[in-house]
């Protein structure tokens, strides 16, 4: 039997990411594992209700300024206790890539172009 653990996003700059995770979905570090080289560091973020993590990966020897997203049809996606809420949050950090009117969905996109899809309750 299996059951979901985490998934993974390399980012470019470990604080921004961190910073924004946490102010735009509330996600906290859990923990933490850094190469003794310091080639990498890999940080692990829960929302404290779920077993379930976001890997973010950051690699000491990545030479370009991005990560190649092909046309970012994977994301993540999160539920929203305070759906309006969220979104006027997001609104006002300027993240918001994408809304879908239609499902009642919308999209925000993280400093290196992943996108996280929010629904509702």
């Amino acid at each position: 039997m299996y059951r979901f653990d985490h998934f993974n996003f390399n980012v470019i700059d470990m604080e921004k990411s961190l910073a924004f995770y946490g102010e735009a979905l509330g996600l906290k570090e859990v923990r933490r594992k850094e190469a003794e080289d310091g080639s990498y560091l890999i940080v692990y973020l829960g929302d404290g209700k779920n077993g379930f993590l976001l890997e973010l990966t950051w690699l000491r020897d990545w030479e370009k300024d991005n990560y190649d997203l092909g046309d970012t049809e994977f994301h993540l996606a999160l539920r929203a206790d305070d759906f309006a809420g969220a979104k006027k949050k997001h609104e006002e950090m300027g993240c918001i890539c994408f809304v879908n009117e239609e499902m009642g969905i919308y999209f925000i996109e993280d400093p290196d172009g992943y996108w996280i899809e929010i629904v509702p309750e």
